[in-house]
């Protein structure tokens, strides 16, 4: 798909540029955009993803690390538009680590904000997670609250033309540390694979569908707005299943390991509340601003005419869930198992 105009020959700078979204972001933006600052603090990961674009427009491997306020106001010097995709997005680590949660997906996400304020940047997109929905973990819970700061961020602007806004999507399937790429591990390794809950649901995306909303939402925002990607949902246990069937010729061994700290069952798109502010569009959901805030440019429903109600809820337990053949036909449509395929 093209590219929205609002990055064409702009100088961008992607936060967490070496993770799987952010890497994913300059891979698209590298041909068209000014210039792409990746921004990371892992290293080696920096330096392969410069390696791998080389030749496909300029990127700029920045090392510095989002806590580090002052290096991001250097990074941001003449930026345009910051896709913040820099986050600790484990929810196990999180509530073993819940100080460092809030260093990186709070305070870093606090420095994102008034970097990009001193800057003058025009747009900021911050990339959020369906489990800030009830949040029951801590990376829920950072989540949550980063949307709100992001929100809240446009009414501080005063005459600046930086405006912020969110997107929110499940689990970015293939992505690391992912259960897609455990299960592959498990299996062509000829392990049992570990289920935690048979009724265990989540709603995915591939890698490449992320990247694109993420550039979809930052054409269609105003400011303040909480933008939600619409995924299919399926069942963790016929995930597993249809992985054995094309890796492993059906062999399926289970393992049930029980939910883990602060996991839920199930993953929610939209909140109570939200729902009576939202509006659904082709391939998005958008979320309004609460009613009590005030900033010039405020959207509202008037602004998005090809938005209609939001009359279901958004709940991967109660949605219509797809069946492992469904699942076996979203592998081979996605190829996200390519790169574990065995070798012939």
């Amino acid at each position: 798909m093209p590219v929205p105009a609002y990055v064409k020959d702009k100088t961008v700078l992607v936060t967490g540029a070496a993770g799987t979204i952010g890497s994913a972001l300059c891979a698209r933006l590298a041909p068209h955009a000014k210039a792409v600052r990746a921004f990371d603090h892992a290293e080696s990961e920096l330096f392969f993803l410069h390696q791998r674009l080389h030749g496909r427009g300029h990127v700029a491997p920045q090392l510095g690390d989002i806590r580090d306020l002052d290096r991001l106001r250097f990074a941001m010097s003449g930026v345009d538009v910051v896709f913040h995709t820099a986050a600790l997005k484990h929810v196990g680590l999180g509530e073993y680590n819940p100080f460092e949660v809030v260093q990186s997906n709070l305070v870093g996400l606090d420095n994102v904000l008034r970097a990009a304020l001193d800057a003058n940047v025009e747009r900021v997109i911050f990339t959020s997670s369906d489990k800030a929905v009830n949040p029951t973990n801590v990376m829920g819970a950072s989540k949550m609250m980063g949307e709100r700061l992001v929100t809240a961020a446009n009414q501080i602007r005063g005459p600046r033309r930086t405006r912020f806004a969110s997107v929110r999507f499940g689990n970015v399937i293939g992505s690391r540390g992912s259960v897609l790429p455990i299960f592959a591990s498990q299996l062509l390794g000829q392990e049992p694979l570990t289920l935690t809950d048979d009724a265990m649901t989540r709603y995915v995306m591939t890698i490449e569908e992320a990247a694109e909303l993420v550039l979809q939402a930052g054409a269609r925002m105003k400011g303040g707005e909480v933008f939600v990607t619409k995924m299919r949902a399926l069942r963790i246990a016929d995930l597993a299943h249809a992985m054995a069937e094309l890796l492993a010729g059906g062999r399926c061994e289970i393992v049930r390991t029980g939910a883990r700290t602060g996991e839920k069952l199930y993953e929610e798109l939209l909140s109570a509340d939200e729902r009576p502010r939202a509006l659904e569009l082709d391939a998005l959901l958008v979320i309004l601003p609460p009613p009590d805030t005030r900033y010039v440019d405020r959207p509202e429903l008037s602004d998005f005419p090809d938005g209609r109600p939001v009359d279901r809820e958004w709940h991967s337990g109660n949605d219509r869930l797809m069946t492992r053949d469904d699942i076996v036909a979203y592998l081979r449509e996605t190829r996200v198992l390519d790169p574990f395929a065995p070798r012939s």
